[in-house]
Formats: C-alpha cells, sequence, structure tokens
C-alpha cells in the first residue's frame, strides 16, 4: 500500500501536469482555499460567523449576523495574514525571523483585549490581552480532565522562541516540508508564546512552510477539531507521527480539491450547496434589505427602545442588582441626548415613551447609569462604581458601547437581542464590576 508521501506525491504531478491553470480555474481554486482556512482555522478558536457569512464579508464586503464587531475584524484580519505568509512564502530571499512570527500575532488579533484565563493554580482570572508582544503571564489550560497544562514560562519563552526559529533554518533544507512544517507547528504550540492566537499563528507558519516547498496550504477542518487535538495530544508523548500523518491526509485533500480545479470540475463537497444557498439568502434577503430601510426617526428610536434596549436593561439590572447588598445605596437612570441638550430620566420604563414623543428633537443617544455608592467595609475610600452603556443611533442602526465592555454590537432599529449576546454583554459587564471591587478590596487590606 503506498505512503502517505507516496500519494502526495503523485498528486502533485498529476496537477503540475496540469499547468497552467486558466483564470477561471485559478480563481476558483484560489478562492475555496482561501474561504475553507479562514472559515475553519477562526471557527476552531470560537468565531461564530458561519461559512456564508465568512464568504459575504471577505468576498463581497458585507456583513450579516449578530456578530461582535471583534469577529468581524478578526475574520478580515486572519484573510491578510493568510495572504502575507503566501507572500513571504513566495519570496525565497526572505527568511523566516520571530519578527515575522510576532507581526502575524499583531494582525490576527486586530487589537488589545479583556480575555477570561485561568492562573497556574487553576483559578479564573481576567487579562488583558495584548497582540504582537510575547506573554507576560503563564497561560496554562485546563483539560477535559481537569488537569492543568502548563506552556512555557513567560521568562522562558523569548529563548525558545529564538531556539525555535534556529531549529527552524537548520532544518529546512533536510527535512521534507510535510515532516518539517508539521514539527513547526507543534514546537510553536507547545511553547504557546502569545496570550492569545496561538492556533491560528501556528497554523499560518505551517502553511507557510507547505507554500515555500511548492505545496499548496493544509485546511485543518474544525469540525475535525477532536482528531486534530488527538495527534497533537500524541506529539506531547514523543510520538511525532500521528501529527504528520494527520497534516499529510489534509494535504492530500487539498491537492485533490487542486486537480478538479485544473481539469475544470467542481470543486464542491457535499454540504458546499447547502452554504452556497445560505451565502444568496444572506446576500439577496429582502426581508434584511426592508428592515435596513428603517431609519432614525422618533417612531425608530421607540421600536429600538422597546424591542432591544429595554429587554436588554431589564435583565442587565436584575443581574447588577445582585450587587446591591455590598454596597449602601444604587440608583438606575437614563440619559437621553439629542443635539441641543439632554433628557434625564428616571428609570421607570414606561416613561422613555412619552418623553420620546415630547421632546422637541429626534433622539441621538441614550446613556444607561447603573451606580453602586459607598462600597461596604472599605468606607473611608468612598468607593463607588458606575457601568455606562452608551447607545448611539445612527441612520440605520444604532450601536452599544462601554468602557466596562471589550465588545462593541450593532443592531437594526427593529432587531432584538438574541440571549446569547444578551449572555455575554451582561456577562462582561458584571466582570467589569467585580474586577472594581476587587480592586477596592485589595487596595482596603493592604492598606490595613
Amino acid at each position: 500500500m503506498a505512503s502517505y508521501q507516496d500519494r502526495i506525491e503523485s498528486l502533485v504531478s498529476q496537477f503540475q501536469s496540469l499547468e497552467p491553470l486558466s483564470n477561471e480555474n485559478r480563481q476558483r481554486l484560489d478562492k475555496k482555499i482561501r474561504l475553507e482556512f479562514n472559515y475553519n482555522s477562526n471557527h476552531m478558536e470560537g468565531n461564530t460567523l458561519t461559512y456564508g457569512e465568512t464568504e459575504l464579508l471577505l468576498i463581497f464586503d458585507d456583513t450579516k449576523g449578530s456578530h461582535t464587531m471583534r469577529e468581524y475584524d478578526e475574520m478580515r484580519a486572519h484573510d491578510v495574514a493568510y495572504r502575507l505568509v503566501g507572500e513571504w512564502a513566495r519570496d525565497m530571499e526572505h527568511p523566516l525571523t520571530e519578527q515575522n512570527i510576532k507581526n502575524l500575532n499583531e494582525i490576527i488579533l486586530v487589537k488589545p483585549f479583556w480575555k477570561e484565563a485561568i492562573t497556574p493554580d487553576g483559578q479564573n482570572t481576567r487579562r488583558l490581552i495584548k497582540v504582537g508582544d510575547y506573554k507576560e503571564h503563564p497561560n496554562s489550560v485546563r483539560l477535559q480532565n481537569g488537569e492543568i497544562f502548563h506552556y512555557a514560562t513567560p521568562i522562558d519563552t523569548p529563548i525558545l522562541m529564538k531556539e525555535l526559529v534556529e531549529w527552524y533554518r537548520s532544518e529546512e533544507k533536510s527535512l521534507h516540508p510535510v515532516t518539517l512544517a508539521s514539527m513547526l507547528h507543534y514546537k510553536f504550540v507547545r511553547i504557546h508564546p502569545f496570550d492569545d492566537g496561538n492556533g491560528r499563528v501556528a497554523r499560518l507558519l505551517m502553511n507557510y512552510v507547505l507554500l515555500r516547498g511548492g505545496y499548496p496550504p493544509v485546511i485543518i477542518k474544525s469540525a475535525d477539531k477532536a482528531n486534530y487535538l488527538r495527534v497533537l495530544r500524541s506529539a506531547d508523548i514523543g510520538d511525532f507521527q500521528p501529527l504528520i500523518s494527520y497534516v499529510e491526509e489534509q494535504l492530500i485533500w487539498t491537492l485533490q480539491i487542486s486537480i478538479k480545479a485544473a481539469k475544470g470540475e467542481s470543486v464542491d463537497e457535499p454540504g458546499d450547496l447547502d452554504k452556497k444557498i445560505k451565502a444568496l439568502k444572506q446576500k439577496l434577503n429582502t426581508d434584511e434589505a426592508l428592515r435596513v430601510r428603517v431609519t432614525k426617526n422618533r417612531d425608530s428610536i421607540i421600536i429600538a427602545y422597546e424591542t432591544g434596549i429595554l429587554p436588554l436593561i431589564d435583565k442587565l439590572a436584575k443581574k447588577l442588582s445582585e450587587f446591591d447588598p455590598l454596597f449602601k445605596s444604587t440608583s438606575e437612570n437614563l440619559t437621553i441626548l439629542t443635539i441641543n441638550q439632554s433628557h434625564p430620566a428616571l428609570i421607570n420604563k414606561s416613561n422613555v415613551k412619552g418623553l420620546l414623543k415630547q421632546i422637541p428633537e429626534v433622539a441621538n443617544q441614550f446613556i444607561y447609569h447603573y451606580k453602586f455608592s459607598f462600597l461596604r467595609k472599605v468606607s473611608k475610600e468612598k468607593l463607588s462604581v458606575t457601568l455606562e452603556l452608551n447607545f448611539i443611533f445612527h441612520k440605520n442602526i444604532y450601536e452599544i458601547t462601554s468602557e466596562a465592555l471589550q465588545t462593541t454590537f450593532e443592531k437594526l432599529y427593529d432587531e432584538s437581542f438574541s440571549e446569547e449576546e444578551m449572555k455575554l454583554l451582561i456577562e462582561e459587564a458584571g466582570n467589569y464590576i467585580v474586577e472594581r471591587i476587587e480592586k477596592a478590596l485589595d487596595k482596603h487590606f493592604t492598606a490595613e
């Protein structure tokens, strides 16, 4: 029975015999691999854009769905990084450097953000994720069995990354590109040099090596994540062959798709028709087109308040009220801003619709406050904590921003919040309050 490497070389020869591809076939192939790689690598790490939404974003530069701005930004940025490693691979005078690797991390993460994490002893925490710099804190992970898996320490990381690049350069000419790509991927992941984005950078580096060696990119399907993690765990105990064989299997898939494209055959797979239909619906959805025509006016802002804002702040207030016993007093209010003045309204919730109709101008913004005053046990500091949400009204949408949130939401005027969005927003708001209280307590007890 032929080995994977024999099959790979046979498929490479078959593909080369069909070159050069026509412009049409080349474009179909490039689009297929580009979408598959961007969608699967991001979906593997929790990005919730569907395949159709990924195509809508990257090919048509349009958006659909109730996703965070970070998800859209990171998908676009990942596409930039994917194209960049292709450029690096084609430039045979361009050696791989640590700075290149840092640049990839900076590109795909876009900008700093807060993220849930765990401490080396397994405690939950929240950490500011910096982009393009090696980690400053341990980034241990909790495995399914409850054990804590420790990556390289922050102190060791710069040394190990320097050694990794040196290892790659020393083996670049001697190892088969598939073996080299697999080993570079594993060694990088084992260090886990960044606070976030390590998996995506590892897969980009793997494909940099393959492209440089004259092979097409490998796509790790997010649906096959369990097997992907299984072969990485085998490498953790020193058995690298399952990982290398796994990468070889994925390369065979890409080569088979490439040969189909070169022959002018369909590059679609089972399920691709469903993806295409869904993408067309998202692109041409007439209901969505009608909804976009709902523009900013008194009535649409009232709809936004009753459909989205009021249910959100009701649920948020219910959760925040759990902090009330920690403080001596609390208050809640909403300020309505127009171009010329503000119109404060106490949250009596039934008042807002009437007030919006009474004021002479259309509202530009709502500012929601939930204020906690005088934290018990630290009365000397008289600590007060305010959660502020800004609802800013634009022509066809309104957006929700806050210092307390790492996520920015955009909504159509007649669009409600999903349960997942509410849960995310409320959790981020609650974590913000917890963080402020913990800082005050640390300061108080340190002073004592």
